[in-house]
Order: structure tokens, then C-alpha cells, then sequence
């Protein structure tokens, strides 16, 4: 059996994939469902990047062309296709477009002001506009796919490797695991994951009553959805701050209700609700998706690779992490765990550019430092 302790986005996922290829699964959660956390506060939407290319951008599309068939084939009342517009964030960003259109994922269209301005849009000069891009709805994606898996609320306090198998432990609790994924996001301290450097990004959401009728989604430096059931969706990934409530100081949604006010109608928007959270980021801004380094082991057995020695690296046995899918998270997750569901199952090699291991020598070269 193998255990994915997590219900977020990648969790889930990760559950998912394992499940399809036939393994048995165990979703486990401090919660009793899943999505509690920085994955439910999500907008959830599904674009690809835009930039000069180079391999994040081409990791991010790559997984966009996968995550927008998937959603569309197995959550078609969860996605939503309506398009995404990609706005320059001021004018030196709009001098750039013209550079990142050759980089662009296909397919896209060119739109100028007027265009901007027919879909409801003001002081806007244009932008790219992808027509298999869309949002989907978050919590209820992770919530769908959790009612097809086994799910247990269980409160993980440690873990330990005994015999073959491993040993989730919590209060007056335990599971035994042939194998063990990670996908905690950024409270990673079941283990030592440092050379990781997963970190946390705050994001925040707000859902507002609206009569407009918003035809597509827009991604500037903030996201806003087309409109539903009247409603709209307005969200960022934003706050870097450790203590970010302090500084929205009790209006996580000010900040972007003032850039939306610049270039579309909102004087009828009225907040419903107000969702906020934590997503994990890795060091390099790529996910982390693979096998897991036995720190405390590397460093007590060959200490001189603080001081540039080499030596082979010794990983955990029989677990794995899938961590580290930041803003995109619903963009990277469906791929990624896909890719660890093969590795873990078939041994397939996983893609160079999510392995954990790249993270760990750069990190252990400074802690002599």
C-alpha cells in the first residue's frame, strides 16, 4: 500500500495517478477534507507562461497542454475553458511582449486595445489571449477526485522505516506503508527536506456577486475569472512575507480589488467570500518530484561534502516527494504526479529539470559557509 500524506492539489493528484496504474492508496490528512489549506484558497487558473523561454517556461507549458485535457476529460463541471487574456503588468512589461511572443504556447491570438476594450476591459493596450486556457474550481476538483480514493484524517506526527516498510505515526494512530509520498507543501518537517529550500508564497481569493457578464479570465500581475452563476473570482499569489496577515492587516483583498477598479467595472462586485493560503515554492521555482536524500545519513557518514568532496547520494528508501508547484499549482500537479505514479510503479526516469537531487549540492556547499 502506498500512502500520500497531503490532500492538497498534489496529494491528491498524486493519489490519483497511483490509483489509475493500480497501485493501492491511502490519501491522509490533518483534516477531515481535502483542499483545506493553500490548494482550496487557489483560483485555480489554468494558463500557460509567458517569457522568453528557457526551461521553466517550457516545464510550465508543457504541463499546461496536459493539465488542460485533463481537467476538460475527467472534471469537465469543474473547468472551466472560457480563455485566458494575458495582460502586460505596466508599460516596460508591454515592451517585453513583443519579445515573449515567439516564445508564446500555441495556440494564442493577438489582441490591440479595441479588442480589450470589447471584452469589457479599460486601459488595457492588448495582449495575448489563449483559447484552451481557463480556471477551474479548486476545492471541488480536489474534493471530486478525494470521494473516488481512500481518505483518512490522521494527524502525522512522525515517521520511521522498520523492516520494508514504513510507519506513519500520529496520536494513538498508525498506518503501515510500502511506500510513502510526501506532498505536505511548505510544513515540510516530517524530515529533513533543507537542501529543498521549499519555502512559502500567501495567496489570497476573493469571490464576489456580480451582474456583469465577464466572457473570458485575465491573468495581469492578479487573476480575475469570467463570470458564473453570478459570480467572479479575483485572486493572486501575492504576500512573501512569513507573517502576511499582518500585513494585509485584515484585507488580503484590498490590494487587488484596486488594480481590478483599473481596468474593468467593478462597482457591483460584492464580496461573498474570502479564501486565503500558503503555497510551497521550491528554491529554483521548479516542482520537486522524485526520491528523497537521507540528509542526516550523507552528513554523518561523509561530512567532507560541506567542504567539496563528492560522494554517491544515499536516498530514503521506498519514499518520495512531490512538493514545490507554487501559484501553478493546478497547472504542474496533474503532470507531476503523473510522472512520480510511473517512477514509483514502473521505475520510469523522471525529467531532470523536478528531480530533488539537483537541489542538494548547491545547498550542502553552503552550510560550511
Amino acid at each position: 500500500m502506498i500512502c500520500i500524506i497531503g490532500a492538497g492539489v498534489a496529494g491528491v493528484m498524486a493519489a490519483h495517478f497511483l490509483s489509475e496504474e493500480g497501485a493501492e492508496v491511502l490519501l491522509v490528512d490533518r483534516s477531515s477534507v481535502p483542499a483545506s489549506g493553500g490548494s482550496g484558497a487557489a483560483g485555480a487558473f489554468i494558463s500557460p507562461k509567458i517569457g522568453k523561454g528557457g526551461p521553466l517556461q517550457e516545464l510550465t507549458n508543457e504541463a499546461f497542454a496536459f493539465a488542460q485535457r485533463f481537467y476538460r476529460e475527467n472534471f469537465p463541471k469543474h473547468f472551466h475553458g472560457d480563455g485566458v487574456l494575458r495582460i502586460p503588468k505596466d508599460s516596460d512589461d508591454e515592451k517585453r511582449f513583443e519579445l515573449y511572443e515567439a516564445f508564446n504556447y500555441r495556440p494564442y491570438e493577438r489582441w490591440d486595445a479595441a479588442r480589450a476594450e470589447a471584452a469589457g476591459l479599460r486601459n488595457v493596450p492588448g495582449g495575448f489571449y489563449f483559447p484552451e486556457a481557463g480556471d477551474a474550481d479548486a476545492p471541488e476538483i480536489c474534493r471530486v477526485a478525494a470521494e473516488r480514493l481512500n481518505f483518512r484524517q490522521m494527524e502525522v506526527e512522525r515517521l520511521e522505516f522498520a523492516g520494508n516498510s514504513w510507519r506513519i505515526i500520529g496520536a494513538g494512530d498508525l498506518i503501515e506503508a510500502e511506500h510513502v509520498v510526501l506532498a505536505t507543501g511548505y510544513e515540510s518537517d516530517l524530515l529533513d527536506l533543507r537542501y529543498m529550500g521549499i519555502r512559502g508564497l500567501w495567496g489570497s481569493r476573493g469571490d464576489y456577486a456580480t451582474s456583469r457578464q465577464f466572457p473570458i479570465s485575465l491573468h495581469k500581475d492578479f487573476s480575475l475569472s469570467s463570470t458564473r452563476h453570478g459570480r467572479i473570482k479575483l485572486g493572486a499569489t501575492h504576500v512573501k512575507s512569513p507573517q502576511p496577515c499582518r500585513i494585509c492587516d485584515g484585507r488580503p483583498l484590498a490590494t487587488l480589488e484596486a488594480k481590478a477598479a483599473e481596468i474593468t467595472d467593478t462597482s457591483d462586485f460584492r464580496l461573498v467570500e474570502t479564501f486565503c493560503g500558503m503555497r510551497s515554492t521550491s528554491r529554483d521555482h521548479f516542482p520537486i518530484v522524485g526520491p528523497v536524500i537521507d540528509v542526516p545519513r550523507m552528513l554523518a557518514e561523509t561530512p567532507a561534502i560541506t567542504r567539496g568532496a563528492k560522494a554517491p547520494l544515499i536516498h530514503l528508501e521506498k519514499l518520495s516527494v512531490l512538493n514545490g508547484l507554487g501559484g501553478r499549482g493546478f497547472v504542474f500537479a496533474p503532470l507531476m504526479a503523473r510522472s512520480l505514479a510511473r517512477y514509483i510503479l514502473h521505475g520510469e526516469a523522471l525529467d531532470p529539470r523536478v528531480h530533488p537531487d539537483r537541489l542538494f549540492w548547491k545547498w550542502v556547499r553552503r552550510m560550511e559557509n
